[in-house]
């Protein structure tokens, strides 16, 4: 486990915290007005390798051979000049901070990016994370790498532990692929709805750019049910459908072997290391399509609705009547500023219809693809 410390006079600043793969999540702006939860679990951190925050540069100003080198491969409407290694923590496991609000500009119902940090060390002032908390966005804080140092904690708590892929089977943790919206400051009261989990169109964002890099303009098949509610209408309406298919199926730990016909799999990625899960043999040879570990585990081992156990008073055994949660009013759509975001960073995104695609995301955003 680490602390973070500030690097002007070293105060603690965080508490013990445990590294995890960085959200696929992280950066998503989701819709108008909403009110998200926080982005990081308590008690765990996680790094963004890439430059992130202000000073941003727009597109015009920045030469194709540096994005490349920095691996983006398309235009962005702009890109960040500050230093890579920032850190995501939630807002609840800060310590000796103070909030510095008027560095934090633009905003509209909570704290946003503004022109830099706006918390600063309480012990001697130095600038050292920014707190956001706006509508649409992911609660989180993010320390500044250049202000802060990551210090080694003596401690030996199991849950540092990286778990096999069998121990996180065990655990069972999976993300259910609809959930409760809520909106800011409605003059109605509480405001919310079901709907699609942000998490899982932020997910189905990341995967679907990985299945159009794959397919090499070929039409793409997943297996029906959820997998396909989440991408086979997009794969249909994206690719052209006048040359034999590939196949796209689910695999990982649990799983029986995808077979030699899949030509990607779509495998998940480890919540500690963000590392993907891949096949041992001659399915090694099927490219993997990644997904965050919580959303395979619900499309590899999906949970039915059951009864709820009640509690107090009752007898044992006996079981609640609870109705299943409504259904969205809307087909599923991938985030598509994370399909931006995913697209841009693969080679195979200067492939001319890949980058029709990309072009013409405003156009599929008001198809409702995206």
């Amino acid at each position: 486990m680490f602390v973070f410390v500030c690097a002007g006079c070293g105060a603690e600043l965080t508490i013990p915290l445990s590294p995890v793969a960085l959200p696929t999540h992280a950066h998503q702006k989701y819709g108008n007005g909403i009110q998200l939860p926080v982005l990081m679990e308590s008690g765990t951190f996680a790094v963004e390798p890439e430059p992130w925050g202000a000073p941003w540069r727009k597109w015009g100003e920045i030469d194709p051979d540096e994005a490349a080198a920095r691996g983006i491969y398309a235009p962005l409407y702009a890109l960040s000049d500050g230093a890579p290694g920032t850190v995501v923590i939630a807002p609840g496991d800060t310590r000796g901070t103070v909030l510095v609000p008027h560095e934090a500009g633009g905003y509209c119902c909570g704290l946003d990016w503004g022109d830099g940090p706006n918390m600063a060390c309480e012990a001697c002032g130095l600038p050292v994370a920014s707190r956001i908390d706006d509508c649409s966005l992911w609660q989180a804080v993010w320390l500044a790498p250049d202000a802060v140092h990551r210090l080694p904690v003596d401690n030996t708590d199991s849950h540092t532990a990286i778990l096999s892929w069998e121990e996180l089977l065990e655990k069972g943790v999976a993300t259910p692929p609809i959930e409760p919206i809520t909106r800011w400051g409605s003059l109605l009261g509480l405001d919310h709805w079901w709907s699609w989990s942000p998490q899982w169109e932020a997910a189905a964002g990341r995967a679907l750019a990985h299945l159009l890099a794959a397919s090499d303009g070929r039409p793409v098949t997943v297996p029906p049910g959820l997998i396909g509610e989440v991408f086979q209408r997009a794969l249909d309406a994206l690719l052209p459908a006048d040359q034999p298919a590939r196949r796209a199926v689910l695999a990982g730990p649990g799983l029986s072997a995808p077979g030699p016909d899949a030509a990607m799999i779509l495998v998940p990625t480890h919540p500690q290391t963000g590392e993907l899960w891949s096949p041992a043999g001659p399915d090694a040879s099927a490219r993997p399509v990644p997904l965050p570990f919580g959303i395979w585990m619900w499309m590899a081992f999906p949970e039915p609705h059951l009864h709820l156990p009640t509690s107090g008073t009752m007898p044992d055994g006996v079981l609640r009547d609870d109705p299943p949660p409504p259904r969205p009013h809307h087909l599923f759509r991938a985030d598509p500023g994370t399909f931006q975001r995913t697209l841009v960073r693969l080679p195979e995104v200067r492939s001319p219809w890949l980058r029709e695609i990309l072009d013409n995301l405003t156009h599929h955003m008001q198809a409702g693809l995206f």
